[in-house]
């Protein structure tokens, strides 16, 4: 499977699945949370190559990895939250949120889409450059990125829902 399909795959599974969970007001369940990491886990289990090691790998698949827990703490911000009065807390993911998570998993895609059509010669380069192994590691990268967004986002709102809990108590 091309890079390009992988990226596809990998970026619409986790986009359809944070939007499935987070779209609109919606219940802090354990199931809510757990469901993305889930998916994300499957999508690693296919798309994960063996972790990278040899020259500069695993510092890159380290930038994926620092990238997508920054996303992952933008996109948790932009989940305000609220607890009621029996105790549940809920979110609401509006259409900023939405179009974050899209223009994420756009830009993915396009990225992927430009090594192998638009800058090929320049990657080709930089991985000589910067002694990158293959494309494996670029593939790695990218799924510890999307991992990382996930489980970032995830303790945003775990945490938000020990806050509101707390002071509701």
């Amino acid at each position: 499977m091309s890079g390009f399909t992988t990226t596809l795959v990998v970026s619409g599974t986790v986009l359809a699945v944070i939007l499935a969970s987070d779209l609109g007001r919606r219940r802090i369940t354990t199931m809510r949370l757990v469901r993305p990491l889930i998916a994300v886990a499957v999508v690693m289990a296919f798309f994960f190559h063996t972790p990278q090691l040899a020259g500069n790998d695993l510092s890159l698949q380290l930038v994926g990895v620092g990238l997508g827990s920054i996303l992952g703490l933008v996109a948790g911000a932009m989940l305000p939250g609220e607890a009621d009065s029996e105790g549940n807390v809920y979110t609401t993911a509006g259409v900023l949120y939405v179009l974050f998570w899209i223009a994420m998993s756009a830009a993915r895609v396009v990225f992927v889409y430009g090594i192998e059509h638009w800058y090929t010669a320049d990657i080709i380069e930089f991985a000589i450059t910067y002694r990158i192994s293959g494309p494996e590691v670029f593939s790695n990268s990218l799924v510890l990125m999307a991992l990382a967004t996930v489980l970032a986002r995830t303790a945003v709102v775990l945490n938000r829902r020990r806050r509101l809990l707390a002071a509701t108590r």
